[in-house]
C-alpha cells in the first residue's frame, strides 16, 4: 500500500478533471511515484482537512484540493506539494527553479481568464456530482454575483471576442515553446513543471468540454497541441483506478 494519498476533487465521469489537482497528478505520474486518490466533494474539504493543518494564507482560499498526505504529513496547494515532492523524490526533475516556470504562471491568466465565463459554469454543468454542484453553484454566484446560467448565457454572445482576447495569451504560450527548437516541451526534450502546468489546464479544457475549449485552443496556438501529445503518457493514470469517497 502507498504511502501517498492524492485528494481530488471527482467527477461524473469517476475521474480527474479539476487544473490545479491535475498539475499535482501529473508530478507524481511523472515521477512515476506510487499514490492512491481519495476523492473529496467540494463541502467536505473544510471539514476534511480543517482538524489537521492551518488554512492556506490570504488571499488564498482556506482550505483546497489538491492536498497530498505524505506518510502522517498533509499539505496543500499544488506549487508547494511540487516543491516537496522534489525534495523528496529529485529525479526525474522538475525543474522548478527554470524561469521558464515563472513566465508560464505570468502569461496564464491572459488566456484564462478572458474564457472564465465560458468554463466556470461549465464545470457545473458538465463535470460535477450534485452535492457540489449545488455547493460550487451557490459559492460562486456569491463570489460573482450572478448565478452561472447567466453568467454562461452572457459570455456565449460575446463568445469570438472572448476567444480574440484569449489569442494573445495562448501566442505568447506557443511563442516561448518554439524559442527551442528541439521541442515539444519548454526545454526542448527535457520535460519540467512549466510543461505539466500547461498539461494540466489543456486537459481541464478536454474534460470539460472538449470540442468548444480544448480543440479550439489547440488550434488556436498549434504548439500546445503538440506539447499536449507528447505528455499524453503522464495523463493515462487519472483517477479511475486505485480510489477512496470520502
Amino acid at each position: 500500500m502507498s504511502d501517498i494519498t492524492l485528494y481530488d476533487l471527482p467527477s461524473k465521469q469517476g475521474t480527474c478533471w479539476s487544473f490545479n489537482p491535475w498539475k499535482t497528478r501529473l508530478a507524481l505520474n511523472f515521477k512515476g511515484l506510487d499514490y492512491k486518490t481519495v476523492w473529496v466533494e467540494y463541502p467536505d474539504i473544510k471539514p476534511t482537512f480543517s482538524p489537521e493543518i492551518p488554512p492556506n494564507a490570504p488571499p488564498d482560499t482556506p482550505y483546497t484540493i489538491p492536498a497530498l498526505r505524505l506518510g502522517t504529513t498533509l499539505i496543500m496547494h499544488s506549487r508547494t506539494i511540487a516543491a516537496r515532492l522534489e525534495e523528496l523524490h529529485p529525479e526525474p526533475s522538475l525543474h522548478l527553479d527554470s524561469p521558464i516556470v515563472a513566465k508560464v504562471y505570468k502569461i496564464q491568466a491572459k488566456h484564462l481568464t478572458p474564457l472564465y465565463g465560458l468554463w466556470m459554469p461549465l464545470v457545473s454543468v458538465n463535470i460535477l456530482n450534485p452535492r457540489s454542484k449545488e455547493y460550487f453553484d451557490r459559492t460562486r454566484e456569491e463570489d460573482e454575483g450572478i448565478p452561472l446560467p447567466e453568467l454562461l448565457a452572457k459570455t456565449e454572445k460575446r463568445e469570438e471576442e472572448a476567444w480574440e482576447e484569449a489569442r494573445g495569451g495562448l501566442r505568447e504560450l506557443g511563442a516561448l515553446l518554439e524559442e527551442n527548437a528541439d521541442g515539444p516541451f519548454f526545454m526542448g526534450d527535457v520535460v519540467s513543471y512549466a510543461d505539466l502546468v500547461v498539461l494540466a489546464w489543456l486537459q481541464f479544457y478536454w474534460c470539460i468540454d472538449k470540442e468548444r475549449l480544448f480543440d479550439r485552443a489547440v488550434k488556436t496556438e498549434p504548439a500546445l497541441g503538440r506539447l499536449y501529445e507528447a505528455g499524453k503518457q503522464w495523463l493515462k493514470r487519472n483517477g479511475g483506478d486505485i480510489i477512496e469517497h470520502l
